[in-house]
């Protein structure tokens, strides 16, 4: 059917699909959820291929069978610290009758700032216009119908390890699917989190994940810096079982009932009773304890992410503050202590975009990737995704699209 989108979100803790369809409106539904654990990955990256097939295959079941539709094709996103961005700039002439911008123009200016120097590891996955700037005039947003003899961009540059790329799409592909396109995980989640006005006014998205943080800064309503941080909720869970000799998935369920980022949050400390291990006595420990863990590496990832937006040059361009998104942002009392550490207003930032369906099942910052790549993909349904995506109010070309076609070739070859 062509009116059903699916998102995979394959992270390191998780795997998450979500189905949707949509009306002539373009009103999405939510159909169906699936999720299961996720074994094969660390900080993001495949690194065993039978665990993450095992993973997105029951996600997709779990995800048929709620919707009753059978998954054929999903969209997919892509983190770890391997991804990369930079900032490029293109430039050329226009010889059009009455030198006015055509689309193809626009293509081949974009496809200018892709000349650069890669090593051969890595491959482009986006190529997104920060401005347009015709016969010096900057600042526009999109440049198609004005006249002009000398058309210039600036453009944010996404990159990926090739073999990174690769393997996903194995994994996809030895789970039954195909892939429709590749897109950076916290551009996705932006679509589902972010509104317009938090983009022009400036805001930064941090999507703590159990494996990576992803960043992402806008402003003026494009995306200026994107970076990918190798620590996030996973690290949380085992201070939590270091710190307290327990089993991982014990760890796991008491940071997320009883877990909190500021010791001030707890209004009432009573003792958590966790089983004993192996026949031995259970063990005793308080809130504050916990949080005694917790607050410490809290701290860290955000310390990190101040980082990020000190060397983005954005820090005071941020008006709309921090979002926080994805399972990682769940802990109680993020939002403060992400405060007190940047400096910032901070929100939680909820997946939305939807009118029906399962609204309140997906309502919750760990499906904020797997709804925004929905969104992504509604959005380029009517645009050739091989030349143009719509990026905010700006159109600009992708390369994943080419990228897939490559790796299928590959494969071909194998």
């Amino acid at each position: 059917m062509n009116d059903i989108i699916v998102g995979l979100d394959v992270g390191t803790t998780k795997v998450c699909v979500v189905v949707a369809t949509y009306d002539e409106q373009k009103k999405l539904n939510i159909l169906g959820i699936g999720k299961s654990p996720s074994e094969g990955l660390t900080r993001g990256v495949v690194t065993n291929i039978d665990k993450t097939v095992y993973s997105i295959r029951k996600a997709i079941e779990m995800a048929e069978a709620q919707s009753g539709v059978q998954v054929k094709s999903v969209n997919v996103g892509i983190a770890g610290d391997h991804i990369q961005s930079f900032q490029s700039f293109g430039v050329i002439t226009i010889s059009n009758p009455g030198n006015e911008i055509t689309q193809k123009d626009v293509e081949r200016l974009l496809e200018d700032t892709k000349k650069i120097s890669l090593p051969m590891d890595r491959k482009i996955i986006h190529v997104i216009p920060v401005e347009f700037i015709v016969d010096g005039q900057n600042g526009i947003i999109d440049p198609v119908g004005i006249s002009g003899v000398r058309l210039e961009a600036n453009v944010h540059i996404v990159t990926g390890l090739v073999t990174a790329i690769q393997n996903v799409y194995k994994c996809v592909q030895r789970a039954g699917m195909e892939i429709n396109d590749i897109v950076l995980e916290p551009l996705a989640s932006s679509y589902s989190v972010l509104d317009d006005e938090e983009k022009e006014v400036g805001v930064a998205l941090f999507d703590i994940g159990g494996g990576t943080t992803d960043i992402a800064i806008f402003d003026e309503r494009a995306i200026h810096h994107t970076s990918i941080l190798g620590l996030a909720g996973r690290k949380v869970t085992d201070d939590i079982r270091k710190g307290l000799g327990i089993l991982g998935d014990q760890a796991e369920k008491i940071k997320k009932q009883y877990g909190y980022c500021c010791a001030s949050e707890i209004l009432e400390d009573e003792p958590i009773i966790i089983p004993g291990i192996g026949g031995r006595k259970p063990i005793e420990i308080t809130k504050s304890l916990l949080c005694q863990i917790i607050q410490p590496r809290m701290e860290e990832i955000f310390e990190l992410c101040a980082i990020e937006l000190k060397k983005s040059g954005f820090l005071k361009h941020l008006s709309a503050g921090i979002v926080l998104t994805g399972g990682g942002s769940l802990i109680k009392g993020v939002e403060k202590l992400a405060a007190e550490v940047i400096g910032l207003p901070v929100k939680l930032g909820i997946p939305n975009g939807f009118s029906g369906g399962l609204i309140r099942e997906i309502e919750n910052p760990m499906y904020s990737t797997g709804v925004g790549l929905i969104l992504h993909e509604l959005r380029n349904r009517d645009i050739n995704k091989h030349s143009f995506i719509k990026e905010g109010n700006v159109k600009s070309p992708i390369s994943v699209g080419t990228l897939v076609g490559h790796i299928k070739k590959w494969f071909d070859e194998l």
